[in-house]
C-alpha cells in the first residue's frame, strides 16, 4: 500500500478531489495547512508573505494504482500547461499496516484484511 500526500492550491481542491472520486479513489482526508516552497513565500512591497495557504489531501491506494493517482493530482492540480511556482508537491511513502478503528480489522500490504482480537 502507497499513502500519498498532496499539497494543492486551495481553489484546486475540489477539483482534484472530484477527480479522484471519479477514478474510484473516493477515500482522501483532507487539512488546511500553512507554508512556503522554494520561492521563499511571496513578497508584495515591502511585505514578505511566507505562510501561504495549501490544501494536503492524503490517500492510501495499492500498489499498483500509485502512478494513476499521482497523474490525476498532476493533471488537475496544476496551473495551466506548464504549471507555475506554487502549484504543490505530492509525496509518496510505504504504508505496511492499516487498521480500521471501528471493526478492528488489520490490513498489511501482503495479506488480505483480517480481524484482530481485541
Amino acid at each position: 500500500m502507497i499513502m500519498i500526500r498532496s499539497i494543492v492550491r486551495p481553489e484546486k481542491t475540489d477539483a482534484v478531489l472530484a477527480a479522484l472520486m471519479e477514478a474510484g479513489f473516493p477515500a482522501v482526508t483532507k487539512v488546511g495547512v500553512v507554508g512556503r516552497g522554494k520561492q521563499r513565500g511571496i513578497k508584495i512591497g515591502d511585505i514578505t508573505y511566507d505562510e501561504i495557504p495549501k490544501e494536503m489531501l492524503i490517500t492510501v491506494v495499492p500498489d499498483r494504482d500509485k502512478d494513476l493517482v499521482v497523474k490525476i493530482v498532476i493533471q488537475t492540480a496544476r496551473s495551466g500547461e506548464k504549471g507555475s511556482f506554487g502549484d504543490g508537491k505530492i509525496f509518496v511513502s510505504p504504508v505496511t499496516e492499516v487498521y480500521t478503528v471501528s471493526s478492528g480489522v488489520k490490513e498489511t500490504a501482503e495479506t488480505e484484511p483480517q480481524e484482530i482480537a481485541l
